[in-house]
Parts: C-alpha cells; sequence; structure tokens
C-alpha cells in the first residue's frame, strides 16, 4: 500500500500534534481500539453502522500517523465491514458533489462525535 510514497509511511507518528493521543500513548491506543471492536463484534454491541463509525472515530481521534489518517481509518472501517458481508459506507459521496463541501460535512461529522453525538457521523457514512 505505501511502497515508496513516504520513507515513514505506516509507522506510527513520535511526534505530539495539534491532534491526536500523545506519541507515546498511540500503539496502546490502537491495540485498545482493536480489542475493543473485536468484543463490539464478538457481543454484537453496535448494529453495524454504529460499530463501523465508533471504530472510524475512535481512530481517527488517535490519530496514528503524520498524515492520512482520515484514509487510513476510511479504508481500515471499508476491510472491517466488507469482511463482515456488510455494505461498505458511501463517505458522503452519494449527496455530496463538491470535494469541498464532502470535506466539511466529514470533518463537522467528526467534531460532533468529539462530543459524544455519532448522528451526523452515521448520517454522513451512508449519504
Amino acid at each position: 500500500m505505501f511502497n515508496q510514497v513516504w520513507r515513514w509511511a505506516g509507522r506510527y507518528r513520535t511526534t505530539d500534534k495539534n491532534l491526536g493521543r500523545p506519541w507515546p500513548q498511540v500503539p496502546e491506543s490502537v491495540r485498545q481500539l482493536c480489542e475493543d471492536a473485536a468484543f463490539w463484534i464478538e457481543h454484537q454491541t453496535y448494529a453495524w453502522d454504529e460499530l463501523g463509525a465508533r471504530v472510524h472515530h475512535r481512530l481517527v481521534s488517535i490519530h496514528p500517523f503524520a498524515n492520512g489518517n482520515g484514509r487510513h481509518a476510511r479504508l481500515l472501517t471499508d476491510v472491517l465491514l466488507q469482511s463482515h458481508g456488510v455494505p461498505l459506507f458511501t463517505w458522503g459521496s452519494e449527496t455530496m458533489v463538491e470535494t469541498e463541501k464532502t470535506r466539511e460535512a466529514y470533518l463537522t461529522a467528526l467534531r460532533a462525535a468529539d462530543g459524544q453525538d455519532l448522528g451526523p457521523l452515521m448520517a454522513f457514512v451512508r449519504s
């Protein structure tokens, strides 16, 4: 996936950013997210759309890489859904035509999820 894109691609960040967990917490935070997701799946804690939105938001909020965190989190969420036979999210492509409009709607939905309101993100992922 990363080939010769960037020398650091695929490696966890080693500096703090204005977003995300402090860099030393990144590996443990990602591991905990994976364990939580496995538990949620095994115990059918959430419907698939909510589970996907939660996994996506949490991975973005961890911000494990220096760049590409949103793309990585969308890809991982798509792989998770597809591996369980769930239709992939549309990530705003059904109703949003303009790239900037789509990005703003995505960021607004993520900010709402930061405040514990998953509704806008769940609507966005299927719009």
